[in-house]
């Protein structure tokens, strides 16, 4: 590791250990206050000479996990090796694990750890300009296919269980869409526990930027995202003003989205996390617990609704939430779901229940029962029976029915798409 990955990933510990001192002395002082209120003003100076100890001796606690940790931080950047962290596949998938349950703290102290949103070749990031592109991406072709992982992942998640499937552990969507249809994969990587809008606001940015300084003129582009990343494709293009006569030009260049398992209307895990928060921050005693839940990412939390834009939830699951903003899909270009089910029926009322285990086939379609549930034709949505959320990620089933689609698709710049 660098040094700076070091002191960092100390500083996350020291805030970590004296975070959870005083969870528990918030559990004490709860049990404590509950059991002195029976005894009224009597016990006053004893509960206030108790309270006096035991904050001291919590504090004393706290103030030396963080100095241990950060004395451990300073002896270790000495001995670092300078190589960063997601030099190995191990530390990558670690690093975004961490960036997805904690990105926002991550990101606000421990800079070092932060994933930026970059553009991905062979473990490392390839810069946004037209000569390291050429050289990332050789043979690169007019028509781009860009890959958003999705919560916790990275970009290495596109080779789930590749050996079994295709019997080669380099074999993904992105390399099959290029051998069949000439399509040349981009692998993006971002942190996953940002704010939904705030990596929509990134990924514009960065298409943009790609779109302008690609090695040849780009006739096209698919987004493809697994779960959180159809979310962030759909919030890129709502803030680029996709559709509009003002938008980005590199939204007139999106031909098809496909998003894979994606909570369109949110998650219930999630839900259910925010819901149980609420619960036990009502009870003094267990209100250090809600606290505890409340570190979740901004990312998860707006997981609960498939939030898009940044201003619509409260930072916090015990707060009252605010207005949500409902994005329709992008005017101009085809929109394709593929969902899965664990029941090998996937039209069946268990299957409608389970979903994948994470997200419901309603969520996943975005069918809200209403005028506004989002406008997938019917035959733009494929189901899959026995299969699970990461089986999306890179499976036979899935890739035949996205070849499918793709296959036929129009060819060239539309009329209002920017020159090459």
């Amino acid at each position: 590791m660098r040094a700076d990955e070091v002191r960092d990933l100390s500083r996350l510990a020291g805030l970590a250990a004296s975070g959870g001192a005083r969870r528990v002395q918030e559990v004490h002082d709860g049990i404590a206050r509950r059991a002195f209120r029976p005894l009224g003003a009597v016990a006053t100076p004893v509960r206030r000479t108790h309270d006096a100890v035991a904050g001291a001796v919590y504090a004393s606690v706290a103030v030396g996990l963080r100095t241990g940790a950060r004395a451990a931080g300073a002896a270790g950047a000495l001995a670092a090796s300078g190589r960063p962290l997601d030099g190995t596949p191990r530390a990558g998938v670690a690093l975004a694990v961490l960036n997805g349950a904690h990105g926002d703290l991550v990101a606000r102290e421990a800079p070092s750890l932060a994933l930026d949103m970059t553009v991905r070749v062979a473990g490392r990031d390839v810069p946004v300009d037209r000569a390291a592109l050429a050289a990332g991406f050789p043979g690169a072709s007019g028509s781009v296919a860009v890959f958003l992982h999705g919560l916790t992942e990275n970009e290495g998640a596109w080779c789930f269980r590749a050996v079994r499937h295709h019997g080669d552990r380099s074999t993904t969507y992105g390399s099959m869409l290029q051998r069949d249809l000439g399509l040349t994969p981009v692998y993006l990587r971002y942190s996953t526990g940002l704010r939904i809008g705030d990596n929509g606001a990134r990924l514009d940015a960065l298409l943009a930027r790609l779109v302008e300084q690609w090695p040849v003129p780009v006739q096209d582009v698919v987004l493809v995202g697994h779960s959180m990343g159809g979310l962030v494709a759909r919030s890129a293009l709502h803030q680029a003003r996709g559709g509009t006569p003002d938008a980005a030009p590199w939204t007139r260049l999106v031909r098809d989205t496909v998003t894979l398992g994606t909570p369109h209307l949110g998650a219930p895990l999630e839900r259910g996390v925010h819901a149980l928060a609420g619960a036990l921050a009502r009870v003094p005693e267990t209100r250090p617990v809600a606290t505890l839940l409340d570190t979740r990412s901004a990312g998860i939390r707006d997981l609960r609704r498939g939030t898009l834009v940044a201003d619509d939830e409260p930072r916090s699951g015990t707060t009252p939430g605010r207005r949500h903003t409902w994005v329709p899909l992008h005017d101009g270009a085809r929109h394709f779901v593929v969902l899965a089910t664990v029941p090998r029926d996937p039209d069946g009322r268990l299957a409608h229940v389970v979903g994948d285990l994470l997200v419901p086939p309603r969520s996943a379609c975005g069918d809200t029962g209403g005028d506004d549930r989002l406008a997938f034709p019917a035959d733009h949505v494929h189901r899959l029976g026995g299969l699970h959320h990461f089986d999306l990620l890179n499976h036979p089933l899935v890739y035949a029915q996205l070849r499918r689609w793709l296959v036929d698709r129009p060819e060239g710049p539309r009329p209002d798409a920017p020159p090459g």
